[in-house]
């Protein structure tokens, strides 16, 4: 089983980083395999609802979108990681889980997914908030901690000394590699994924 943590933040190795890499720590520690994905500093462009992608199963951008969804057959769960800014995700991840996650329910459901937040002071609940809407408009079982997923600090080394945030890393690591192997329990034993309803949108239009 395989885990992709995906990393938001402009800085490779940051404070963000910190609380991924405690994060899968606790995830190699329960013999998970883990991945690293980091955005980069370049541009990164939204998405455009041009439904192109719909067509042809990959965005018109040929960038690391595209690199990340050709990785998501092959993944068992994911951990998407933003520093807060103006209390929310980076506008980097904002762009990437926009385009990836566009009219691709099918290719993300029933995948244990996850978000961390790394902030100086605040905001961390209301990034939390967003990036889990990703999840659960994906049919895509939200792993919980102990707390909100959240670290503290300016710096890796101030995020390494909130004891609490980091706790709450590992305990989600624990947690999401507890829910892998109980799926992967229930698959060998014949117990399929829900059967769902085919998706009714209703527009509110007279």
């Amino acid at each position: 089983m395989k885990v992709l943590l995906v990393n938001g933040s402009p800085h490779e190795k940051g404070c963000t980083y910190t609380g991924l890499q405690e994060v899968a720590n606790a995830l190699e520690n329960n013999d998970i395999e883990t991945e690293f994905l980091w955005l980069g500093i370049e541009p990164l462009a939204g998405c455009i609802g041009c439904n192109a992608c719909l067509k042809t199963g990959k965005c018109f951008r040929n960038d690391i979108v595209n690199d990340f969804l050709n990785k998501v057959p092959d993944i068992d769960g994911f951990v998407f990681g933003s520093p807060v800014h103006f209390a929310s995700s980076s506008g980097a991840l904002t762009s990437f889980m926009d385009r990836a996650f566009y009219g691709r329910r099918k290719l993300f459901e029933n995948k244990p997914a996850c978000c961390i937040c790394s902030c100086r002071r605040g905001g961390a609940s209301a990034t939390f908030d967003q990036i889990n809407k990703y999840f659960s408009m994906s049919n895509m079982p939200i792993v919980t901690s102990q707390y909100w997923n959240q670290v503290h600090g300016t710096n890796p080394d101030e995020v390494k000394r909130d004891l609490e945030g980091m706790q709450t890393m590992r305990t989600l690591g624990n947690n999401m590699a507890w829910l892998l192997k109980c799926i992967d329990i229930a698959k060998k034993s014949g117990l399929e994924y829900p059967k769902n309803e085919g998706v009714v949108k209703t527009n509110f239009i007279d």
